[in-house]
């Protein structure tokens, strides 16, 4: 994933091939659907959770060498029948700032909402998603790594990017923008003052081609959430900046507790079937974060 959610790599894995040619049977999915998700459903309700969906590309080019877990694209039926599936289940799609004004009320609340947030600026959003999302009258916001956007078509892992033109023709439907830094780095491994560069301009580089304010941040690759030092080190510069709120690539639906900089998402694609999508809205899949914290504090334990 651009967003790598250091995950223990056994939950990722198939415990089975091929179910017909559509599902694959992985153990989080099975968890999640059996256990955890049942589970969730007898306990009382707490405050209020958003679901942030992450998405990459809307393509059909799945990586069948790849463990389900892992990937990145989500082809243009599944993703049509997972918007169709929010709209009949009557989701409304918000923004990040919305989405924070609402987890910090005290009550819960009956109502149904969803963030919908795309990574790395494919162009495949312009053709394939936004049509969908138009049909329902749903928005997202989209985050630029500011590199690979160009007045013509960039490469980037393999996928050609929207265009500035592109963005400004969606920017004006109503479609949100973000950062995802300019070169898509791993921020962890960069020096000072490349990590300042990779926050500040890839914001005015946006804000200067879109005629907007950017208030919004997504991390690349895998959150370091057990890094404090490096976490108030980025937050410190994302305020001085003027980003107001931030995404991350950390597994669960946003809650009270969460850091507006790094709010947690939910990976989705081709492999997520509705019952599996639904579970991950519902906040059936938020167990996971626990094995990935995990792995992540046995790595730095261990590193």
């Amino acid at each position: 994933m651009s967003a790598g959610c250091g995950l223990v790599s056994d939950w990722g894995r198939e415990i089975s091939t091929n179910v017909g040619d559509t599902t694959r049977i992985r153990s989080d999915r099975v968890a999640t659907l059996y256990l955890f998700h049942p589970l969730l459903r007898l306990m009382p309700a707490g405050g209020v959770k958003v679901p942030i969906l992450m998405y990459h590309s809307i393509s059909e080019n799945n990586n069948r060498d790849t463990s389900p877990y892992y990937q990145t694209t989500t082809a243009p039926g599944v993703f049509a029948e997972q918007m169709r599936f929010l709209h009949e289940n009557n989701y409304r799609v918000i923004n990040l700032d919305e989405a924070i004004k609402k987890t910090e009320r005290a009550e819960g609340t009956t109502d149904r909402h969803v963030v919908i947030t795309f990574d790395d600026g494919f162009r495949d959003f312009y053709t394939q998603a936004f049509p969908v999302l138009s049909r329902y009258g749903f928005s997202a916001t989209v985050f630029l790594p500011t590199a690979f956007i160009k007045e013509s078509a960039a490469n980037f892992k393999g996928g050609e990017c929207l265009t500035w033109t592109q963005a400004r023709e969606l920017k004006g439907v109503g479609v949100l923008f973000g950062s995802h830094t300019v070169s898509h780095p791993q921020l962890t491994t960069v020096k000072s003052r490349q990590l300042e560069m990779e926050v500040q301009e890839s914001k005015r580089v946006i804000e200067d081609k879109l005629g907007c304010p950017v208030e919004s941040f997504a991390y690349p690759y895998a959150f370091p959430e057990t890094d404090r030092t490096f976490k108030r080190r980025l937050r410190t510069l994302l305020e001085e900046a003027g980003y107001v709120n931030g995404v991350s690539t950390i597994i669960g639906t946003a809650g009270s507790g969460a850091d507006r900089f790094f709010l947690p998402r939910l990976p989705v694609n081709s492999w997520d079937d509705l019952p599996l999508f639904r579970a991950k809205l519902e906040a059936g899949y938020d167990w996971l974060h626990l094995v990935q914290l995990g792995n992540k504090l046995i790595k730095a334990r261990f590193a």
